[in-house]
């Protein structure tokens, strides 16, 4: 891989950048593939690196209908953790954690992993109880979590609230050490070049509009750029994945909102950890550059549309308000929504769906971005194998029928 001294930096940066050597190739779609990934988000790219590294399949095309990370992956609030409380989620999302710890050194790109640790802050005893639960299931299953006492937590973070008279006064809550933070943009990118260097075909402005099928099994997809065949097909499109398989007649439990999420003026170093509010579903960290990085709850009305609303808002940053007054003079940057894909159980799904050869990867909900390493190892084996992995057995679409649910949402007391 091409490295630059400052020197060369330098004179890049006189040239308006024009030397830069492209991070992945900007492939032309083949007629046909051992494997076809549709959606090129971090799920999807994470999907081709492992095919190849793990697998040996390097025969294979992401087909991503607008640039490279351009979906929810370049639309969240950078959040990892493993914090869950069913051993099946557990399972998953450490393993996923795991994976971000030594990510950087794997593709030899910085993805700026911070684990600054996560506090989830309660108010009342009943969420302490939720704490408690959490933090017992945690330890029973493996995972690093403790329960944090209000001293303990004010001292973590000294400018929680503090006063009296406050509404969501902090009783404790739960620690994890591990979570933290990571680019977003530098996991997509990362994964990128890596999985282009290994002769992945990364396809950008390639939208399909056909999933072609014979005899009960995939045969490839037509798309703006042609017809591309292949019998094994791998879907990470996050919510655009239910109307994908439509296309063969399937039917997926999911249903699409918007989460908000802001971004403040830049400040000095003031937060050094992740806090989550149960009260009130605010959730805030720090970025390197000083930014408050915010987000909230859903907004509980379906849609498809990458923006939010003002009464949306208004919940999110009274929130934050809350956690913390002395944030009232800050001035907001910006303001986006990524689309998420809800399923009843809060929990993804992954595995086979519909005609041979066909496996999706979405379901995600708010807890996308910190599967991605997770996702793409697992769907990568779905493909390569045709076969579950032991951690992706438990979120077959099966489960809807059996009964077998893994509720998060239910288990942890929140939708995040």
């Amino acid at each position: 891989m091409q490295k630059y001294s400052a020197f060369a930096l330098a004179r890049n940066a006189l040239t308006q950048h024009k030397n830069w050597q492209p991070a992945w190739r900007k492939a032309t779609a083949k007629d046909g593939y051992d494997a076809v990934i549709i959606g090129g988000g971090g799920h999807g790219l994470a999907t081709a690196y492992y095919l190849a590294k793990n697998h040996g399949m390097t025969h294979v095309a992401v087909l991503e209908k607008g640039w490279i990370g351009g979906g929810n992956t370049g639309r969240n609030t950078t959040a990892v953790r493993s914090n869950y409380f069913y051993p099946e989620s557990v399972a998953l999302y450490d393993l996923s954690l795991r994976l971000y710890e030594g990510l950087s050194k794997e593709l030899n790109y910085n993805v700026m992993l911070s684990q600054r640790g996560m506090l989830i802050a309660a108010h009342t005893p009943m969420q302490m109880e939720i704490c408690n639960r959490i933090a017992n299931a945690m330890q029973l299953n493996g995972v690093d979590g403790k329960l944090m006492s209000a001293a303990e937590a004010e001292k973590r973070v000294p400018l929680i609230n503090k006063n009296a008279g406050a509404r969501y006064k902090c009783m404790g809550g739960i620690w994890q050490g591990r979570a933290g933070v990571a680019r977003h943009d530098a996991v997509a990118w990362g994964y990128a070049r890596a999985a282009s260097a290994l002769g992945i075909d990364i396809i950008e402005n390639c939208e399909v509009s056909e999933i072609l099928t014979q005899g009960g099994a995939v045969t490839g997809v037509k798309t703006n750029r042609g017809t591309i065949k292949t019998n094994r097909l791998g879907i990470a499109a996050a919510g655009a994945t239910p109307g994908l398989i439509q296309m063969v007649g399937g039917d997926l439990p999911i249903h699409n909102y918007a989460l908000q999420a802001f971004v403040s003026e830049p400040v000095k170093p003031c937060l050094d950890t992740v806090l989550l509010y149960l009260g009130t579903g605010t959730y805030v960290s720090q970025s390197d550059k000083g930014e408050l990085v915010i987000g909230g709850g859903l907004d509980r009305v379906p849609t498809h549309g990458q923006k939010g609303n003002l009464p949306a808002q208004e919940t999110v940053l009274s929130g934050l308000l809350e956690m913390f007054p002395a944030f009232g003079q800050l001035k907001l940057l910006r303001q986006w929504a990524g689309v998420v894909d809800v399923v009843p159980d809060s929990s993804p799904v992954i595995g086979p769906v519909g005609p041979e050869g066909l496996f999706v990867n979405c379901g995600w909900g708010t807890g996308g971005f910190k599967a991605i390493p997770a996702g793409g190892y697992l769907l990568a084996h779905l493909l390569a194998t045709g076969r579950h992995h032991t951690i992706s057995r438990p979120f077959d679409l099966d489960r809807f029928t059996t009964g077998r649910l893994i509720d998060e949402a239910a288990g942890s007391g929140i939708a995040h």
